[in-house]
C-alpha cells in the first residue's frame, strides 16, 4: 500500500503510468475518424417541461455507428444574438442527469448539451465488439484486443468532442463560447474533450477519474472504479508477466497523456481525502496542462458532494 502526498509534493508530480510511443499518431488517426462524421442531429421534444427553457432528447450517430443520446436544453426566449453554451459529462454507470440542474444555466442564456456515455446509465448505445472481458467495468473493455481502437473509452473520448461540435454547430450557440463540465468520469470526459476539440474556451473538471492508472493500482484502490486494474491481473495475469504492456495500452486512454494538448482556460477542482480517484492520478494530468488554469481545493474533502460548487461552476461558465 502507498501513501499520498502532500499538496506540495502533489503539485510537482508528473505521474508514474507510461505514454505509448505512437500515442499521439494514435490520436490524430481517431481525430480523422471522428472528422468524417456528421453533425446530424435528431430532435424529440422531452416529456420535462419548463416556463424557462426547451427540453429535448438529441440523438447522433457517433463513431462505429453507435446512437448516441444528449439531453439538450435551451433558452426559451434567445435573443437574436448567439449565446454561450456548455457541453456536461457525468459520473460512471451513471447517465446525463436531471433536467432541472440544465435548466438553471438555460435560464442565465446557456445552452447546455449533457452526454449519456454508450453503455451505462443513459440511452447511448455501446454497439463495440472486443476480444476479452470487462469484468467489472469499461477501463479495461477492449485491452486484449489486438487492436488498440477497440478500446472502450478511445470511442467515448471521441463521442464528447463530436458532442461539442454538434453544439458549437447549433444556430443559437457561439461556437467561440463553448465550455466543458463534469465530475469523477465526467471531469475525466471534460479533460478529454477540451483535448480533443480545441475551440472548447472553459473547462471545469472535477476529480477526474481516468489518469495515471499505474498509480492508482501502486495505491491498492480495490473499493473504486479502479479495482477492475486489480481485478484483472489477479484473474488474468496473476504473475504480472504483461504488466509493462498492460498499462502502456492503458496510456492510450490515460487523461494525463491528452492534458497537454488543452487549450482552453481550467478551473480544476479536487478533494485532498479522495480515495475514489486519488489526488495524485489528478495532479498527474493537472501539472501537464499549460493552459491558463486555476486550482480549486477542498482540503477535507473526498469523492463527495462539494459545498459551494455548483453556484461556483455556473458563476464560471457565465463568463463566458
Amino acid at each position: 500500500m502507498t501513501s499520498e502526498r502532500s499538496l506540495t509534493q502533489l503539485k510537482a508530480y508528473e505521474g508514474s503510468s507510461p505514454k505509448p510511443a505512437d500515442f499521439d499518431s494514435f490520436w490524430e488517426r481517431a481525430l480523422r475518424d471522428l472528422d468524417v462524421q456528421t453533425l446530424d442531429y435528431e430532435l424529440v421534444p422531452a416529456e420535462f417541461t419548463s416556463e424557462l427553457a426547451e427540453c429535448f432528447h438529441l440523438y447522433f450517430t457517433g463513431v462505429g455507428g453507435a446512437k448516441v443520446h444528449c439531453k439538450y436544453v435551451r433558452p426559451k426566449k434567445a435573443e437574436q444574438a448567439k449565446g454561450p453554451g456548455v457541453v456536461m459529462f457525468h459520473g460512471y454507470s451513471c447517465d446525463s442527469g436531471d433536467w432541472m440542474e440544465k435548466v438553471a444555466y438555460a435560464a442565465h442564456g446557456i445552452s447546455v448539451l449533457a452526454m449519456d456515455c454508450r453503455g451505462q446509465g443513459g440511452l447511448s448505445e455501446d454497439n463495440l465488439k472486443v476480444q476479452g472481458t470487462t469484468i467489472r467495468g469499461h477501463i479495461i473493455r477492449g485491452i486484449d484486443d489486438p487492436d488498440p481502437d477497440k478500446l472502450y473509452y478511445r470511442n467515448v473520448f471521441l463521442d464528447t468532442a463530436q458532442t461539442a461540435r454538434i453544439l458549437m454547430n447549433m444556430p443559437e450557440v457561439d461556437s467561440e463560447r463553448v465550455g466543458a463540465f463534469g465530475l469523477s468520469q465526467g471531469g475525466a470526459l471534460t479533460v478529454a474533450c477540451a483535448a480533443l476539440e480545441p475551440r472548447i474556451r472553459l473547462a471545469v473538471p472535477v476529480y477526474p477519474f481516468l489518469s495515471d492508472y499505474k498509480r492508482a493500482w501502486e495505491l491498492d484502490i480495490t473499493t473504486s472504479a479502479y479495482e477492475e486494474i486489480h481485478y484483472y491481473f489477479r484473474f488474468f495475469d496473476p504473475h504480472h508477466e504483461r504488466e509493462v504492456a498492460i498499462f502502456n495500452r492503458l496510456g492510450y486512454i490515460d487523461i494525463q497523456n491528452l492534458a497537454g494538448r488543452i487549450q482552453a482556460k481550467v478551473l480544476w477542482v479536487t478533494g485532498l481525502a479522495d480515495t475514489v480517484c486519488p489526488p495524485s492520478t489528478q495532479f498527474a494530468a493537472y501539472n501537464k496542462i499549460t493552459a491558463t488554469k486555476e486550482l480549486m481545493v477542498y482540503h477535507e474533502y473526498g469523492h463527495e458532494y462539494l459545498p459551494y460548487l455548483s453556484d461556483r461552476a455556473l458563476q464560471t461558465f457565465m463568463t463566458l
